[in-house]
């Protein structure tokens, strides 16, 4: 059903595949994430947009979502009707969930601290499961998110997917990916540990524009490790 009217909302706007998918990186505010091989794959059933984008084609296009699909969502849990999806509505007495801030860093050059302000995409809030939560061991205080910029991490992470930070978590590990302040600016990198030294590494394969930076002093200060990522892509 919803494979069917997401083709018929594409048709009746009389947009392409790639033309959709560009309406919806503006809708969204996403740079990447909503390409012809996207909708493609929505159109065909082999995935399925989240509620936010399913709103989003509607407002694009400027057909309705039909009454049958508004009524299966009526008390459903959008997690479980969109696979892969962290963003939910959810009440603030809900339990099942924890609403984790979204957040851009204000940095300085050598300073330990960290300041917040909100970031206001998608509600501001990334909902996780509370159960999941537990079961990493996290406290949901220490919990942050934020938009990942640039194309250094690519393949792994794509500007504009979001990362859920432990900001407890500040112990260099190797091979794990943590948020830092690097000079004071806010860079998601994978740290390595090479001969002796830790350093801050991209996982784009052009290493000659994405080159491993030395991780040491107060010009590097780790702000959390990173434990969650959201993509639209797929």
């Amino acid at each position: 059903m919803i494979a069917n009217w997401i083709k018929e909302a594409r048709l009746h706007a009389g947009l392409s595949g790639e033309a959709l998918g560009t309406k919806l990186a503006f809708e969204l505010g996403t740079v990447r994430g909503h390409t012809k091989a996207n909708i493609s794959h929505w159109e065909t059933e082999k995935h399925s947009p989240n509620l936010q984008q399913m709103l989003a084609i509607a407002k694009v296009t400027g057909k309705s979502l039909p009454p049958a699909i508004i009524d299966g969502l009526r008390g459903s849990d959008p997690v479980v009707l969109f696979p892969g999806t962290l963003r939910v509505v959810v009440s603030d007495n809900d339990d099942t969930f924890v609403q984790v801030p979204m957040v851009k860093l204000r940095l300085s050059a050598g300073v330990t601290g960290f300041q917040t302000e909100p970031e206001h995409h998608d509600g501001g809030t990334v909902g996780m499961r509370r159960d999941w939560v537990e079961r990493k061991r996290l406290n949901p205080a220490s919990l942050i998110a934020i938009l990942v910029k640039g194309e250094s991490m690519e393949p792994t992470l794509y500007e504009d997917d979001i990362v859920v930070i432990n900001t407890a978590d500040k112990k260099p590990a190797a091979g794990e990916v943590f948020a830092v302040n690097f000079e004071g600016e806010p860079v998601v990198k994978r740290m390595q540990k090479d001969g002796g030294r830790w350093w801050l590494a991209s996982d784009n394969p052009d290493q000659r524009t994405y080159y491993r930076r030395a991780c040491e002093g107060d010009d590097c200060l780790i702000i959390g490790r990173v434990v969650r990522k959201e993509s639209d892509r797929i």
